[in-house]
């Protein structure tokens, strides 16, 4: 009788090359140490020694882990956003990612277009200057020195621009030129005839398509569209929008199926109207998609326990898949708030009026029911589709003075049975997390303020409120019930997943924090609680600052995904958004998901592979970072162009990036960004010391992240949103370092994109 062969654990090289194989096959998202054992053969003992063996690639740096999944470094994943940027001597478009660190990381690869192959009638053809989403794979017949990728064309997301949007100057002969206001085209010499000027004036803003080139080389264009004076700060957020491609009017298919919407009926739906649900929102909300309450549960098994109800508004009834509305809400991704403006994901008819739990009117809801106890641990949840009535509409101003004992006309008769219910179960929820401990980061949000006729008014940082922290602690604690429910029916959905920090980027910290007498252990498993012990070490001391800004840029980009790697900042293993479905899609994905797995009637998910969920997962979350630009530059060019008559006057700054040509600062006031070059510094040489993100002379004057100083507006670039200035006053005396680590720096222009994705995290 033969013996069964024992397995023998796996090599290094048999894992690397097993991952390498599971990734063609496209499986790679699903790998885990659970999938490779089993693929080896593996249990007991040697189940324990694939980890350790697993977590020391990762040390290595070797492989990456996304929670329980590991991968190759630096592999693309199977669906990528990217930009096609050239073309091979065989005419073959070359794709590059559009998300890759290259510090850590190093140079983006390369990915060769295939053509597809059978192109449908009208489909249009990807181009150079493209955006796409490509589903890529390693070649193995990659030629050497050629891209390492190849990959077809899913969804084409947005054409080349043949078109610019600049500010026009007429010459005294009747001609004009072009400003771009693009970065990248500064200097650009675009010249319009008088004839394709249209009714465009002297400095207003334009788009115009290019047309050639003039006989002196340089490039003609036609004006297509007058956008009013540059001066407007309302053409400021017009910028934004044309200039990250962002769809600001609805189709008119959709504007008809929104306008023949009728509202939903009691038919299929619980009657909740009778329970006292409440918004609490900004006091200028227009739009009001989640309504709470809670009272103390009655059941004998959870004493001193509480009944916490979430109520989101039930766009999943209104927007049907693939409809002319989805289709738009699609191509948004999420709706986008300029300081003048909102560019909705819907149509105000649905987003405004249908979808808006507008007080003492009935409107469709998905709810969640869910019982904690005391300390606020969730012990049960149920969903349901109702028909509500919100009892009020209050302002987080509104709530908090009424618990703080000054109720208004409005909030007085709600102040016992409504009020001090939803303030004690947030007691018990806050007791929770703080056991849970998500990461604690003190970053104050600023707020931009017009003035009625629509210019820059002032910057003001709204108090963070009790009310605030209430509604958040409720609409988390209805994300992870969505996931759980979706979860436990094996249902898939779009979680939003936001990874630990990588191991680059907390050995740079680590290093950072020794210049300042801090460690950070090494050797464990990372969690937001070891972040929060050195955060709260420097509460309130020089190094406060500096430390939350840097613990801050060590966090990983969050996203939309269809594979769960958890939350770190929230310290949570699965998490949806599912509480704003009106102004985001991936809410009406976890919506569609939840009526389907639970059989809650019309507007369900419908069938699709993984690869259309992680496509659409993709193009949400590029829509996501989209916005962020556009809301972020828009708010440079408010604040510039209102700086711009004010050349010469002094700030106080706080030093916001430090690289070898100089320094980032943002105004204390106002929170405008602005540079300071190195060479205006003084005459001396400056070293730059990348461990403690400093700029040294000789003679140990320094300028280190975080340091307040007194600057000098020198420049200002309203169109652009750039603001130059000199140090006046600041820096510290110090001893130079005599071996102190300096490295070259990065190029500004990667410094300030690590500085304004650092905003955008989680």
């Amino acid at each position: 009788m033969a013996t069964k062969k024992t397995p023998q654990p796996p090599s290094r090289e048999d894992i690397l090359a097993f991952l390498a194989r599971e990734r063609e096959a496209g499986r790679v998202t699903k790998i885990g140490v659970r999938e490779i054992a089993r693929a080896f053969g593996l249990k007991g003992e040697d189940r324990l020694a694939l980890k350790r063996m697993l977590s020391a690639l990762a040390d290595e740096g070797v492989l990456e882990k996304r929670g329980k999944r590991v991968n190759q470094k630096g592999a693309l994943p199977p669906v990528t956003l990217v930009d096609i940027t050239a073309r091979d001597r065989d005419g073959e478009l070359i794709a590059t990612p559009v998300e890759w660190d290259e510090d850590e990381l190093g140079a983006a690869p390369r990915i060769l277009i295939r053509a597809p192959r059978r192109a449908k009638a009208g489909e249009p053809l990807p181009g150079v200057g493209d955006r796409a989403l490509v589903r890529a794979e390693p070649d193995r017949d990659a030629a050497p020195g050629g891209p390492p990728y190849v990959g077809r064309v899913v969804k084409l997301l947005s054409r080349a621009r043949h078109r610019v949007l600049g500010v026009l100057k007429i010459e005294p002969n009747g001609n004009g030129r072009i400003m771009p206001i693009d970065k990248k085209q500064a200097g650009r010499e675009l010249m319009v005839a008088a004839a394709d000027i249209g009714d465009g004036r002297d400095g207003d803003l334009v788009s115009v398509d290019l047309a050639g080139k003039t006989r002196f080389g340089a490039t003609r264009v036609r004006v297509r569209e007058t956008l009013g004076s540059v001066t407007s700060e309302k053409a400021v957020s017009l910028i934004a929008l044309r200039a990250h491609d962002i769809p600001d009017v609805f189709r008119a298919e959709a504007i008809a199926e929104s306008e023949r919407a009728k509202p939903a009926t009691l038919q299929g739906r619980e009657d909740w109207r009778e329970l006292p649900l409440v918004t609490i929102d900004p006091p200028d909300a227009k739009d009001h998609d989640d309504a709470v309450h809670a009272a103390p549960d009655t059941a004998p098994d959870n004493q001193d326990g509480f009944v916490v109800t979430v109520a989101i508004a039930d766009v999943a009834h209104y927007v049907k898949p693939h409809a002319p509305l989805d289709k738009d809400a699609l191509e948004r991704g999420n709706s986008v708030y300029f300081p003048d403006r909102v560019v909705p994901m819907l149509p105000e008819r649905i987003s405004n009026d249908l979808c808006s739990l507008r007080e003492g009117e009935d409107r469709p809801a998905l709810a969640v029911r869910m019982r904690v106890t005391g300390t606020g641990r969730k012990i049960g949840h149920s969903f349901h589709r109702v028909m509500m009535r919100s009892r009020a509409k209050l302002s987080y101003q509104q709530a908090q003075a009424a618990i703080d004992g000054k109720p208004d006309e409005k909030t007085e008769p709600l102040l016992e049975s409504v009020l001090k219910p939803l303030y004690a179960a947030h007691e018990a929820l806050q007791h929770a997390r703080n056991l849970r401990a998500p990461l604690d980061l003190d970053l104050p949000e600023r707020r931009i303020l017009l003035k009625p006729d629509g210019s820059f008014d002032r910057v003001i940082i709204p108090p963070r409120l009790g009310a605030h922290r209430l509604i958040e602690e409720f609409m988390i604690l209805a994300n992870v019930a969505a996931a759980e429910t979706l979860e436990e029916h094996r249902q898939q959905l779009i979680y939003r997943a936001h990874d630990e920090p990588s191991k680059e980027k907390v050995t740079a910290l680590g290093e950072f924090l020794s210049t300042i007498g801090v460690k950070l252990a090494k050797g464990q498993v990372l969690k937001p609680a070891h972040f929060n012990v050195i955060l709260e070490r420097v509460k309130g001391l020089e190094h406060e600052n500096i430390v939350n800004e840097i613990i801050l840029r060590t966090q990983a980009q969050a996203e939309y995904t269809h594979e769960n790697y958890g939350h770190f900042g929230l310290n949570l293993r699965r998490y949806a958004h599912f509480t704003s479905p009106i102004r985001r899609y991936a809410d009406l994905i976890v919506h569609r998901a939840l009526i389907r797995a639970l059989k809650l009637g019309e507007g369900a998910l419908p069938d699709m592979p993984t690869s259309e969920l992680a496509e659409i997962a993709a193009r949400i979350s590029a829509a996501e970072r989209r916005a962020m630009a556009a809301e972020r530059e828009t708010v440079d060019r408010l604040i510039a162009h209102y700086l711009a008559d004010q050349i010469g006057a002094r700030f106080g700054a706080r030093i916001s990036g430090v690289t070898k040509s100089g320094l980032f600062v943002r105004l204390i006031e106002t929170g405008a960004d602005g540079f300071v070059p190195a060479a205006t510094l003084g005459r001396e040489y400056y070293a730059y010391d990348e461990a403690s993100h400093s700029l040294t002379s000789r003679s140990g004057v320094s300028y280190r992240l975080a340091d307040i100083i007194e600057v000098r507006l020198v420049e200002a670039a309203p169109i652009a949103g750039a603001l130059r200035f000199e140090v006046v006053g600041g820096g510290e005396r110090c001893t130079p370092p005599r071996n102190g680590k300096t490295s070259r720096a990065r190029a500004p222009r990667a410094a300030q994109r690590e500085t304004r994705k650092a905003k955008s995290r989680n």
